[in-house]
């Protein structure tokens, strides 16, 4: 039986802070792992404040250094080990979620510790969609997966079970990582392994009421000033049959907030105009048309000192630029840096990798662009090219950044709620949408706000 403790300022709890170990998912980058040190700190002020104790606190990159440590299943065996005989609950944030401790331990008083069980802000999909594998395809909305921003919960009990069953077992988990909230779902759901997420409505998906959340992801802010729109190159891939359907979509919507702006083609089209660098289109793959444009970009941004950023999309990327430049604030070109949507393959491998996916833009440090060039020789024409590039950043010692506002497919494919839990920068795919649509309501007022107040600015 659990005994009410009766704490100082009148906080009362049955559950202790210290049985609640936080695992903060960050990043190798000065930005990110500043977030999770902040998050840390902050946790602790409130809990001296309102228990006189703090909790047990992991920052993932830092104390269980893996390239798969954003998959969560990895960090199970090391957490069962350091924790499963002192503490009754692991709580997973972002290092961008923010905690309200008092209100939090409210939340786990609801659950029983000795229990399989775990608790999220649980999100379904509407329909069926590619980034899931269309699966549940009758009934997509059946099943429910966590919101990473708004943290999860899970009790020693099921996490001892799964860490088990997952280094029992490797053969258990896809060779490819996409979703790994999704994906965990699905581990912990498939086979009875598990209990399916209960919904819990006080991790929030956005921040808009604080006050009665105990988690919810943190309002992006602007770092420092914006990036200036000529210190970003903008390389846009094409090919021929495209010129005049996707090319004119691109230069009437995101492209005409850029002034630096390239096409890459296997055709030259003075109309657009285009740059034939000599590599005949594939059907898939693109890994030699990428890397000689990234070899192109290179020896432009020599004579270019203004450079800092480099961004290599698709002609079915959407993109918000303002919010590029607001995001690109909070990072430093001089580090070894890549941005974007990451995918894992092969992770539980030594040879396995991240990689930064093509369609919803890869955005490239002037610094690690340099690098890549100079470094990168594409094995054949119809390697995938983001995949080889994440193959060749991991030989280099370069850790891809993760942004959730990046994404590989459109906004129909994804949850609402997961939506809203960011800023979106960037969506990809013409198929089945109107990408003019997607851009006028996602984006374009932030780009053409930015670009009156630098008009009235110089004026």
């Amino acid at each position: 039986m659990v005994i009410l403790t009766i704490l100082l300022f009148g906080v009362i709890s049955a559950v202790d802070i210290q049985e609640i170990v936080i695992v903060i998912i960050s990043q190798n980058n000065t930005y990110n792992l500043g977030l999770a040190q902040n998050l840390t700190q902050d946790v602790y002020e409130q809990s001296i404040e309102l228990y006189q104790k703090t909790p047990v606190i992991h920052i993932s990159n830092k104390d269980f250094p893996d390239k798969a440590d954003w998959t969560f299943l990895p960090l199970f065996s090391y957490l069962v080990y350091l924790h499963q005989h002192n503490s009754s609950w692991v709580f997973f944030v972002q290092d961008y979620t923010s905690l309200r401790l008092k209100l939090l331990l409210e939340v786990f008083e609801k659950y029983d510790q000795t229990q399989e069980i775990w608790f999220g802000n649980a999100l379904s999909d509407e329909a069926a969609t590619i980034i899931h594998h269309f699966a549940f395809y009758d009934n997509p909305n059946f099943f429910k997966y966590p919101n990473l921003a708004s943290g999860f919960a899970i009790s020693i009990p099921l996490l001892i079970k799964l860490s088990n069953e997952w280094e029992t077992d490797k053969t258990l988990t896809s060779n490819f990582h996409i979703d790994s909230g999704y994906e965990l779902a699905r581990f912990v759901w498939n086979d009875a392994r598990g209990p399916m997420l209960e919904q819990e409505t006080a991790l929030c998906s956005t921040y808009e009421k604080p006050e009665l959340c105990a988690s919810f992801p943190s309002q992006f802010h602007t770092c420092d000033n914006l990036v200036p729109i000529n210190n970003i190159y903008f390389a846009v891939k094409t090919c021929t049959k495209f010129h005049n359907d996707r090319v004119p979509i691109v230069k009437k919507t995101w492209g005409n907030h850029t002034p630096i702006i390239k096409f890459f083609s296997d055709k030259e089209d003075k109309s657009i105009p285009t740059i034939d660098l000599g590599v005949p289109n594939s059907e898939n793959g693109h890994c030699m048309k990428t890397v000689a444009i990234i070899k192109y970009i290179s020896k432009e941004i020599e004579i270019n000192a203004n450079i800092q950023w480099i961004v290599i999309a698709d002609d079915d990327t959407i993109l918000g630029v303002n919010n590029l430049r607001r995001l690109l604030s909070c990072y430093d070109y001089n580090e070894k840096l890549c941005l974007g949507e990451r995918y894992g393959f092969e992770l539980r491998d030594h040879l396995g990798y991240n990689y930064i996916t093509g369609g919803g833009g890869m955005v490239f440090s002037r610094y690690l662009l340099t690098l890549l060039a100079n470094n990168c020789i594409c094995p054949s024409l119809t390697t995938p090219d983001d995949m080889y590039l994440g193959i060749c950043m991991a030989k280099l010692g370069v850790d891809v950044t993760h942004v959730s506002g990046f994404h590989q497919a459109r906004p129909s494919d994804y949850s609402p709620d997961y939506l809203a839990s960011h800023e979106a920068i960037s969506f990809h795919k013409h198929y089945m949408t109107d990408p003019v649509k997607i851009y006028k309501q996602r984006f374009e007022t932030s780009d053409i706000a930015d670009e009156e107040k630098k008009y009235h600015i110089e004026l």
